[in-house]
């Protein structure tokens, strides 16, 4: 019995197929607190972009 969960823990902490997802994972949180810091960051000049465009648009289509 001890030798069996010896022998399971071992290919458990070989085992690196969820390392790579858990790489995967901290990157994706990465890139989603810099898209979530860029967008508060320029929030107000996307706001002003988007409201000259409109304006624009609608000036154009009479």
């Amino acid at each position: 019995m001890l030798q069996l969960m010896l022998q399971t823990i071992n290919s458990l902490s070989r085992d690196e197929r969820g390392v790579s997802a858990l790489e995967y994972a901290v990157l994706a949180g990465i890139i989603v607190v810099a898209v979530v810091g860029v967008g508060v960051v320029f929030s107000p000049a996307l706001a002003t972009v988007f409201t000259n465009l409109t304006t624009t648009v609608t000036n154009a289509a009479g």
